[in-house]
């Protein structure tokens, strides 16, 4: 049992088709349409995170002003495309969570992104709390604005060490779910999502870490065979433990020096530094978890990313969706604020993009 999930208390199917209708319209709706198709998903006074260099927004008006509608000057021809779409019920609070992709011809910058007039694809993991009407009254939205950099040819950094493809849709091509699944399939997959953070809350870093410890340590037990693991632009995907560990958990634990402790333990120390969960949910074989931020440490070591330690304390805005196949976690999206990160690591990968580009 996950404290604060509710299986049996879901955003039923008429809700979760009428979201994901508004989404659709306001991402295909002109800029002169768009505050109308707002209106027609949120509370007048919703609270919009959005990744940075956006950050936070109060209200219609200013999500409108200074995160939609830039998008949408840039990308004329907007789509929205999810491939994943659940819901659920934590801590008495009902969401709709979804990853995928907007699709657009850039033929305007963008943050400072120079204009490809090519298609991008900006990836997202988007949350969304909603009241018993299925309006919106928070917004979370992790955009992978680094991804967009790349793909317009102004990367910042030093190549990523997993592969930096564009995320694709579940194996199990199930992954828009409006009808309500199984309350005890919602509860096994995020009963196992939690089983599998205890791993790694509890290994113990300061005297263990190695790569042989990481692969065969607990979270074995698992991870299917053949998982993968996407990570957002500046990670990248990975296949297998082997690969994972290779690609992206050995260098992200040696640079970020984490609590320590029992499961219990590190949760109480996150929360003490502000970090930690605001979802955890499941929906047949997904689950999905998320903080903004939920991840708290000191970025005590060198090459992540290629940049060299600060020593500072970091926090990590992230979600993460699971698919549960054959009895263990088969996929993993990760969408996760790397600009946000980034600038904490005293590193402005935009004002970087800037500097070369004005050169």
């Amino acid at each position: 049992m996950v404290p604060g999930f509710d299986p049996g208390a879901s955003p039923s199917p008429t809700v979760r088709r009428a979201v994901h209708q508004r989404l659709t319209t306001l991402a295909e709706a002109s800029p002169a349409a768009s505050e109308a198709a707002l209106a027609a998903l949120a509370r007048p006074d919703a609270l919009w995170r959005v990744a940075h260099p956006i950050n936070h927004c109060t209200g219609l008006a200013e999500v409108l002003t200074r995160a939609l509608l830039p998008l949408k000057h840039a990308f004329p021809d907007l789509e929205r495309r999810d491939v994943i779409f659940v819901g659920g019920c934590y801590q008495g609070r009902s969401y709709l969570a979804a990853v995928g992709h907007y699709c657009g011809t850039m033929r305007g910058d963008w943050l400072g992104i120079p204009a490809t007039r090519r298609p991008i694809y900006l990836r997202y993991g988007e949350v969304y709390q909603i009241d018993g009407e299925g309006a919106v009254v928070q917004a979370t939205l992790l955009w992978d604005v680094l991804d967009v950099m790349r793909q317009a040819g102004v990367w910042p950094l030093v190549p990523p060490l997993g592969s930096p493809e564009q995320w694709p849709a579940p194996l199990t091509a199930d992954g828009i779910r409006f009808d309500l699944s199984d309350p005890a399939d919602a509860q096994a997959s995020i009963t196992q999502t939690i089983a599998m953070h205890g791993t790694l809350a509890e290994f113990k870093d300061r005297t263990q870490l190695s790569r042989e410890n990481l692969i065969a340590m607990p979270q074995r037990a698992h991870w299917h065979p053949r998982m993968m693991w996407y990570g957002p632009a500046g990670i990248g995907t990975t296949r297998g433990l082997d690969g994972f560990v290779d690609g992206h958990q050995l260098p992200f634990r040696i640079a970020f020096d984490r609590p320590q402790g029992s499961f219990e333990e590190v949760q109480a120390e996150r929360a003490r530094h502000g970090a930690g969960h605001y979802i955890r949910i499941g929906d047949g074989p997904y689950s999905v978890t998320g903080g903004w931020p939920s991840v708290y440490a000191i970025h005590a070591g060198g090459g992540f990313c290629g940049l060299p330690p600060t020593g500072r304390p970091v926090t990590m805005r992230v979600m993460d969706f699971y698919l549960h196949h054959e009895g263990l976690i088969r996929e993993n999206w990760v969408p996760l604020d790397m600009l946000d990160l980034l600038q904490q690591m005293g590193f402005d990968a935009l004002a970087r993009m800037a500097e070369v580009l004005r050169r």
